[in-house]
C-alpha cells in the first residue's frame, strides 16, 4: 500500500508526490495538454490514464531489455510508483526522421529519414523555454559530467534500438522522442515518461500522426490516436 504524501512538483502533464519512503515518489498523469511553451492549452479526458498505461508498457519493455528506469509499478489508472531521482537538467531528443523543429531549422522536408540517428540536448528550464545546448554548455554549467553524458548517450541510443523494431512490429514508425535521466544511488537511469506526449509516432502505412502533433497542429482526434497506440501495444 502506497502512502501518498504532499506534492513536491507539478509540471505541464504530471504531478509528483512524496510517499512514506524517501527513495520513492508517486507520479500522477494529468489530462492537461499544452503546446508552444504553454501558450496553447486544453484538457483531454483520459489522456493521463492513457499516458500512464503506455509509459508503464515502455518502461517494462526497456527493463526486460537491460535498461534501468525509475519505474517500479502502476498503482492506479493514472498513477505510478517510481524511484526518487535527482533529475539531470538535460533533455535528450533522439531523432530518426526529420520532423518538427529540426525540419524547420535545417530546411529539411518533414518525413525524410536521417542518414544516422541524431541526439540533441536542451536545458530543462521552462522559464527559458528549454533552449538547445551542447556539451560545452553542459560542462560549463556543471549540469552533468563527461562520464554521465557518455552513459546518457549510450543509453538513449540503446533505447532507440529497442523501440524501433518493437514499434515497427506494431505498425508504428518511431520518428523521434524525448528522454530525461536522473541520478539514483550513484547510477544514471531513465526517468520521466515515454508516451505520445514525448514521442512522434506515425502509422507505418498511412503516415497518420498518432501523437501530440495532433494537438499542436489542430488535427483533432488526439485521445483517439493515443488509444490506438495503446491498442496496438496491448495486442
Amino acid at each position: 500500500m502506497v502512502c501518498k504524501g504532499v506534492s513536491v512538483y507539478e509540471g505541464k502533464a504530471k504531478i509528483v508526490f512524496k510517499t512514506d519512503d524517501r527513495h520513492r515518489l508517486l507520479i500522477e498523469f494529468k489530462d492537461d495538454a499544452t503546446a508552444f511553451d504553454g501558450v496553447k492549452k486544453d484538457r483531454l479526458p483520459d489522456k493521463g490514464i492513457l499516458n500512464n498505461r503506455l509509459s508503464a508498457i515502455f518502461f517494462r519493455l526497456l527493463e526486460e531489455n537491460g535498461i534501468e528506469t525509475h519505474f517500479i509499478e502502476s498503482v492506479s489508472d493514472r498513477e505510478m510508483l517510481v524511484k526518487a531521482l535527482e533529475i539531470i537538467p538535460v533533455e535528450v531528443v533522439v531523432r530518426n526522421i526529420a520532423a518538427g523543429s529540426i525540419a524547420k531549422r535545417l530546411g529539411l522536408e518533414e518525413g525524410v529519414k536521417l542518414n544516422r540517428t541524431v541526439l540533441e540536448f536542451s536545458l530543462k528550464d521552462d522559464a527559458l523555454h528549454d533552449p538547445m545546448i551542447n556539451h560545452y554548455h553542459i560542462y560549463a554549467l556543471d549540469l552533468a559530467t563527461a562520464e554521465e553524458m557518455a552513459e546518457i548517450e549510450k543509453t538513449a541510443l540503446a533505447i532507440n534500438a529497442i523501440l524501433i523494431p518493437y514499434l515497427e512490429a506494431k505498425g508504428i514508425k518511431l520518428v523521434d522522442f524525448k528522454l530525461e535521466f536522473g541520478r539514483y544511488q550513484g547510477r544514471v537511469i531513465l526517468g520521466d515518461e515515454i508516451s505520445p506526449d514525448t514521442c512522434r509516432f506515425w502509422d507505418s502505412s498511412s503516415g497518420e500522426k498518432l501523437d501530440k502533433d495532433r494537438f499542436r497542429r489542430d488535427l483533432g482526434g488526439v485521445v483517439d490516436a493515443y488509444r490506438e497506440v495503446l491498442r496496438r501495444l496491448e495486442n
